[in-house]
């Protein structure tokens, strides 16, 4: 795991294969090799036989250099599934705390904000993301995941694959939502951007699916349109 050498580290293998084992996902995974790395560039030197002094230091130099507890809790995770399981070192960790993270009450659209952004969102594949994610209350990576067999119009529900924490569920689906999908199915079939069965919002190449960034990127865009900020 050490900063000149990686790719190739015994330990950073390690702990690769032991994210694989419990099936972490693959954002996860980077984050957690980040973390390692940071902390490696801290010592100079593998943290293998780091000390539950050092880290404790390294967690106060976070905070010194401004990163947020986000950032640090985050870092700590990761740590923690280095020196706790690859490592099993559970000790090393004894003078690491988590730290409170600062909650805010989002911002929520009223009807007329979203109108407007819906309306400003010319592109008809992203107008549809935006109403499903809207109107079925499912998160971005939820919405650019879907496929069209998880579109069931007799119960009335959207299927929701591997949704947060890993789980299945059912979003229901509403009668005005149900007419708009139709519509982008037949214009995504009559213009060739679709797939038989595929992906319900596809990306460049219709066998792979939107990106969240570019889901992302066509919110912000209809949003400047719209005037919201």
């Amino acid at each position: 795991m050490t900063t000149s050498n990686e790719r190739t580290s015994p330990l950073r293998q390690r702990m690769i294969e032991d994210m694989r084992v419990r099936k972490l996902n693959s954002k996860t995974q980077s984050g957690y090799i980040r973390a390692v790395k940071r902390l490696a560039e801290y010592l100079k030197r593998s943290p293998e036989d780091a000390t539950a002094d050092e880290l404790r230091e390294f967690q106060i130099v976070m905070g010194q250099q401004g990163a947020s507890p986000t950032t640090i809790n985050s870092t700590l995770s990761g740590l923690h599934f280095l020196f706790c399981r690859t490592l099993d070192r559970p000790d090393a960790m004894r003078k690491m705390s988590s730290v409170p993270v600062p909650r805010k009450l989002p911002y929520v659209l009223s009807v007329q904000d979203m109108k407007r952004l819906l309306i400003a969102a010319n592109n008809i594949k992203y107008r549809t993301a935006l109403s499903v994610a809207y109107g079925a209350g499912l998160r971005v990576s939820e919405v650019v995941s879907l496929k069209v067999s998880d579109i069931d119009s007799k119960r009335m529900v959207l299927r929701v694959e591997q949704g947060k924490g890993g789980k299945d569920r059912m979003a229901m689906l509403s009668p005005v939502l149900l007419v708009q999908l139709r519509q982008w199915w037949r214009y995504a079939h009559a213009n060739r951007l679709m797939l038989k069965g595929g992906w319900l919002f596809p990306g460049q190449q219709p066998f792979n699916h939107l990106s969240t960034r570019q889901l992302r990127r066509g919110l912000k865009a209809a949003a400047l349109d719209a005037g919201l900020d």
